[in-house]
């Protein structure tokens, strides 16, 4: 499994990509996706439920679903912000997640309130030392 050190994640398995390089104290734009070690547990990715454009969220709150042939699962905001786009194409190819969790199958991009809510997420290494142990 890939958890690429550009990244940034929370304990619920969603990745953030800081998109916008020019951050203002309050804010700035972020890309959200679930992590390779989610799509791999999820399995066949079958459907996502999006929150709508302009929906606010508080960090932690549930604001979508993924489905796959085996569960579905809630998308946690990883910030508090609000909602500015959806990859509207998972609408007709969800699989993107499962094969493409950093690229293609990054699920939507806030517009951050408050940057620093970035510092309570986990760096690369710290996510992937959360991970259970294989056996």
């Amino acid at each position: 499994m890939k958890f690429p050190e550009k990244l940034l994640y929370t304990n619920t398995h969603e990745w953030v990509k800081v998109g916008d390089s020019t951050l203002r104290e309050e804010g700035g734009r972020v890309t959200v996706g679930l992590t390779d070690y989610a799509q791999n547990q999820l399995k066949d990715i079958v459907y996502v439920e999006f929150p709508e454009i302009g929906s606010k969220f508080n960090r932690g709150e549930s604001m979508g679903v993924v489905e796959s042939v085996k569960t579905a699962a809630d998308l946690f905001s990883p910030v508090t912000g609000n909602v500015v786009e959806t990859n509207v194409t998972l609408k007709d190819s969800p699989q993107f997640i499962n094969e493409d969790p950093y690229g293609k199958g990054w699920i939507l991009k806030m517009e951050l309130q408050d940057k620093g809510e970035l510092k309570r997420l986990l760096t690369s290494e710290a996510y992937e030392g959360s991970l259970p142990k294989e056996e």
